[in-house]
Parts: structure tokens; C-alpha cells; sequence
């Protein structure tokens, strides 16, 4: 299955019958993000995360 990075628009080619594949066939919603882009924003992500001014909105129950 070919697949478009969301982000830097890199197409890339993963097996049609892997559970990622089934996901994004399945869930429009989903998108798909390259390990380049993904490891990028993890890596950020986490460097947010250590200057202690990240806060990060999972509670949902406050609803």
C-alpha cells in the first residue's frame, strides 16, 4: 500500500496487510507519518516535556 507522509508529503510503500495499513484504510481520520517525522516530533516533544512549562490535557473527566 502506498502511503503519503502528512507532514513532508514523502510517499512511501508499507504492506497492505499490516495493521497500520488496516487502520488507515478503515479510519479515514487517521494519517499517516514517516519514522523520520515521527521520531522528529517525539524527540521535540519530549524536550517540551523536560522544560517543566509543558502541560499536557488527557484529563477528560473534568467534563
Amino acid at each position: 500500500m502506498r502511503v503519503k507522509c502528512s507532514l513532508c508529503d514523502t510517499v512511501e510503500t508499507i504492506p497492505s496487510h499490516s495493521p497500520l495499513a488496516k487502520r488507515l484504510r478503515n479510519r479515514p481520520i487517521h494519517t499517516y507519518m514517516c519514522p523520520t517525522c515521527d521520531e522528529r516530533i517525539t524527540k521535540r516533544t519530549e524536550e517540551r516535556i523536560a522544560t517543566g512549562r509543558f502541560k499536557l490535557y488527557r484529563d477528560y473527566s473534568a467534563h
